[in-house]
């Protein structure tokens, strides 16, 4: 095999740096700097040839290490785009790097330098993200405790492209039969190993991994691996009457804009936008079985997100969660997604049970470190957001929380977003006040400590907002709370609110705010709490906490800030007072943990 050691290739015009290439993943970061030489518009078929030619160097390679031929199906799409002679060097290279691995790291390796390699336009469109074998196989770990029996059970995966399923599933199903004869296998194949896939080369790829994985069974048999992957559009197919034992998958994601007709069709679990993962969870339920077990990798968005109120009321329904695993990091598991993750399982036909949690450490790739959790339960009302512990030490505050009715609107107060898309009014953004002129708030007026300042200092931020006819509907009259709309896991806050005093408000009559900002409001003119008060409360540590265990996304929804569990107006009413003690607010923030870990004030 060789190793590059060029410092440089032209391609179209472009110099490239290149530097030994060693290691896949340097491998698929210089394949990807190519990739983004080529114009856009024939990018996937350059990752296609690319791809192509790196398994054919993948076959021949592992062939070598097993000392004998071996053979994939042939790709039934065009080639169209010739590879330069550099590109055609570097992908021997990165395919013969895998023939070293075994057939699941290997798959997994070249299966996402295919991913790197397609315009972002295409892969976020379609929602390409290849799932790394340690998530795989902890998933299917999981299905076979919900009670899957690989001897047996019928498998779909509805989104398969790149085999991240369908081959260690394969894999299992034969290691339950070890004294099955080879054309017997071939024919268990057949019949219990089912695939969807839209983009023809994923397709391919998938495929083409399962008759390496079984060269030895095809070889023995005298006849290939069947054909179990069917290229189509998942979403326009019929479900078999019978249904399988267990859909399994990575299903893709992003919003979605469906056909008049798939809207009628998927209705059920839908509220506003459509997110492809969502609807494949719905799918996934109509091919499965009663009996039967969902698996799936999904955004926790799910969990909390008003668009998803729908889908949790028919998984509590049909197929209420057995066990979900957190993913511990959102870096480095998915290559350039950042949105958090959870490992799930569903059974179609049981009442809802306790729901069994743990915690995944992603070591590497091929590894995963497990930590139990705890567990909870669905809410009564099955629209609602679903409580869990994202940690061991929050087990004991979400068993509460599930206790705690009061909400926000109990406090007579609502949650909306900032009304102010700024881009959209680009030319009344002005730099000093005057007549119809008002203060704009942007997200930076609230800082980290949950103080209020008025202030515009990001670029293409401006001070204020010069109003036009029709503006009211943009205008702020009254003293609310203001949170920031956007924070991760990662920052040590979730909640960041301050006040936006009445004296502020007093002083320019009005204020605009910008949709960076949620708004905390009372519903009467009179608040039933002030607002500093609430402000406090969002703004304490045990409250932050306790929105962990509802937020499924880096989003501070007004959806998730009106189900988060709070004091009782009555308890409010006592803690009041704590806030003018002189002591940095010790006994208040003392006062509302005991509150929300089963005591009284």
């Amino acid at each position: 095999m060789k190793q590059m050691n060029h410092s440089s290739i032209r391609v179209r015009g472009k110099t490239l740096p290149l530097l030994r290439v060693e290691s896949l993943a340097g491998g698929r970061l210089q394949a990807r700097a190519w990739s983004e030489t080529v114009p856009e518009r024939r990018r996937q078929a350059a990752a296609w040839s690319f791809i192509a030619r790196a398994i054919g160097a993948y076959v021949s390679a592992k062939g070598a290490v097993l000392g004998r031929q071996l053979s994939v199906s042939p790709l039934h799409i065009a080639l169209s785009y010739e590879l330069e002679p550099e590109a055609c060097q570097l992908s021997d290279v990165i395919g013969g790097l895998a023939g070293n691995l075994s057939i699941g790291e290997a798959s997994y390796q070249l299966s996402t330098t295919y991913t790197a390699l397609l315009p972002q336009s295409l892969r976020g469109a379609l929602g390409i993200y290849y799932t790394p074998p340690a998530l795989t196989e902890r998933l299917l770990d999981m299905a076979e405790e919900g009670g899957i029996d690989w001897k047996s059970a019928t498998v779909l995966d509805p989104a398969c492209g790149g085999g991240a399923f369908l081959l260690p599933v394969a894999l299992r199903l034969q290691a339950a039969l070890p004294d099955v004869a080879p054309q017997q296998m071939l024919q268990h194949m057949a019949k219990q190993l089912r695939g969807f896939e839209i983009d023809p080369f994923a397709a391919w790829m998938t495929q083409a991994w399962l008759e390496i994985a079984f060269a030895d069974v095809v070889k023995a048999a005298g006849q290939p691996f069947p054909a179990v992957v069917t290229v189509c559009d998942s979403l326009q197919q019929t479900p078999a009457d019978k249904g399988f034992d267990l859909v399994v998958g990575n299903p893709p994601y992003g919003r979605v804009t469906l056909t008049r007709e798939q809207r009628d069709l998927y209705k059920r679990s839908l509220y506003g936008h459509a997110n492809l993962y969502g609807v494949f969870t719905d799918l996934a339920l109509r091919w499965t079985k009663v009996g039967g077990v969902i698996a799936y990798v999904t955004p926790t968005s799910f969990l909390s997100g008003e668009y998803f109120k729908s889908l949790r009321e028919v998984l509590a329904k049909q197929a209420p969660p057995l066990a979900m695993d957190f993913i511990s990091s959102r870096r480095g598991v998915f290559e350039d997604v950042l949105q958090e993750a959870a490992l799930a399982t569903y059974r179609r036909g049981v009442r809802k049970r306790t729901v069994a949690v743990h915690y995944l450490d992603i070591a590497a790739e091929t590894e995963a470190r497990i930590t139990q959790v705890g567990s909870f339960k669905l809410p009564k009302n099955k629209l609602a957001p679903w409580i869990a512990p994202r940690a061991p030490e929050q087990q004991a505050l979400t068993a509460q929380l599930v206790q705690m009715d009061s909400r926000l609107s109990d406090w007579g107060y609502t949650v909306a977003t900032g009304p102010l898309v700024w881009n959209r009014f680009k030319d009344q953004l002005v730099s000093s006040p005057g007549r119809h002129r008002y203060p704009l708030i942007w997200a930076e007026a609230i800082t980290p400590d949950g103080k209020f300042i008025f202030r515009a200092e990001r670029r293409n931020h401006a001070p204020y907002f010069e109003a036009m006819p029709g503006d009211d509907w943009l205008q702020v009259d009254q003293p609310c709370v203001l949170l920031q709309r956007t924070t991760a896991k990662e920052q040590s806050r979730r909640l960041i609110a301050a006040e936006m005093p009445a004296q502020f408000i007093e002083k320019h009559g009005r204020v605009v705010v910008e949709n960076h900002l949620n708004m905390v409001r009372s519903i009467e003119k009179r608040p039933k709490l002030p607002a500093a008060l609430v402000a406090a409360v969002l703004n304490s540590d045990v409250v932050d906490r306790a929105f962990r265990c509802i937020s499924g996304s880096v989003a501070v929804s007004a959806f998730e800030l009106e189900a988060l569990p709070l004091p009782s107006f009555a308890q409010m009413k006592r803690l009041a007072p704590m806030l003018a003690k002189n002591d940095g607010g010790l006994a208040f923030a003392a006062a509302l943990t005991k509150i929300y870990m089963k005591a009284t004030v």
